[in-house]
This record gives structure tokens, sequence and C-alpha cells, in this order.
């Protein structure tokens, strides 16, 4: 997939923007609480992605060693009926270097992948996950929202992560000192029609249930 920088109209502490993938390693700095890879996909693979219908979106959630993240995902698109193209492996090769990039800069020997089409309001509240590390990339539809928190409430200037740009976030197991206080939450889009299709990869160091 091809891709550009995307605009960022935001500078907040502790949140990171990098035009190039390798620069991501600044998410392991200790002022460090998010960083997000400016980029946007192509019109092409973005008007393909969007024209499909929602059972098409490849779905799934499963524990899975690194190197097998390519053939997993052309499962669940095989699973969905995921129209057979260019665009489509597009969409696996991605996630699939995504995969890469959280691995190297982990060091985990599992991945906890999930690909979902979200219609609702699921994950609403601003939160912190109950994790150690998060990427997360939305390809279709509104990006993960995002603010600093002042006194336990929730952020009084949102931010939107662009479609197709990646952002790493640290969850509640993340050993940081003091908080920064970043939260984030998936976008409410429920009755607007809006259908997100959402990559989420988590550190594991489990390999129950992998496959």
């Amino acid at each position: 997939m091809t891709f550009a920088c995307a605009t960022l109209k935001t500078k907040m502490a502790g949140v990171v923007i990098v035009d190039q993938p390798e620069h991501l390693s600044a998410f392991m700095q200790p002022d460090c609480a998010a960083a997000i890879w400016r980029r946007r996909s192509t019109a092409d693979f973005q008007k393909w992605i969007s024209a499909l219908d929602p059972s098409q979106l490849p779905q799934g959630r499963v524990i899975v060693q690194p190197n097998a993240v390519r053939s997993i995902v052309t499962e669940l698109c095989e699973i969905a009926d995921t129209p057979a193209c260019t665009h489509r492996d597009q969409l696996i090769d991605d996630i699939t270097v995504l995969s890469e990039i959280f691995t190297d800069l982990m060091k985990s020997p599992y991945l906890r992948l999930r690909l979902q089409a979200v219609t609702n309001n699921a994950c609403r509240k601003f939160h912190v996950d109950a994790i150690a590390a998060r990427l997360v990339c939305t390809y279709r539809g509104t990006g993960t929202q995002y603010g600093v928190s002042t006194n336990g409430r929730n952020p009084e200037q949102v931010f939107s992560t662009p479609t197709c740009a990646p952002i790493l976030l640290r969850g509640t197991h993340w050993p940081e000192t003091p908080s920064s206080g970043l939260l984030h939450r998936s976008p409410p889009i429920e009755g607007t029609g809006q259908t997100r299709l959402v990559l989420v990869l988590d550190q594991m160091f489990d390999h129950e249930n992998t496959r």
C-alpha cells in the first residue's frame, strides 16, 4: 500500500508524531505516552475499503506468532468473502508489516490480533487499557480519539487519529511513573450509519490458544 503524510493539527505533551515507521521507537522513551505514524492511504484503497459491504470486512480475534499473521489475515479475508484483488493484498500486506513493526519494538513472541468491524459505540468512554502496550490502526472510518485528562475528568480537547495512521498506546501494565493522563476511546458512531474497520495488536508473552 502506498502512503503519504497525513495532516495532524495537534501537538500534545507525551504524544509523538512521526513520518517514518522506524521513528516509532520514540514510543520507548520515558516521556512518551503515545506515538502516531502520520500517514494516509491512497484514494483508490480508501474508496475500495469504504465501498465494501460490512459483511465482507475481515474480522477475528486470535493469539498468534508474528510469522503467522499473513496467513491468519488471509484466512479471515477468505471467511468474509473479501473480494480478491490488489487492494485486499495491500490490506493483508499492511497488517503484516504493522505486526512486524510492533513485534520488533515490543520484543513480543506472540501477538493478540483483533480485526473488528464496528458499528456502535463500543469503548466510547475515555480509558486506559489493562495491557502493557497496544497498536491501533483504523482502516475504515474515524480513527481512535485521545486527549489528556485532568483530575480524572474527560479530556477537554479531543483529537482523532487519521484513518490508516497507526497509534501506539501504553496501558496500565506499562511501568509509567507518573501517569501521563492520556486517555483514548473509540469514536461514538452509533446511529450514523458508519462502519469502522479496526486493527488492534497487543503485546503477548503467553502462547495459550495460539494457532
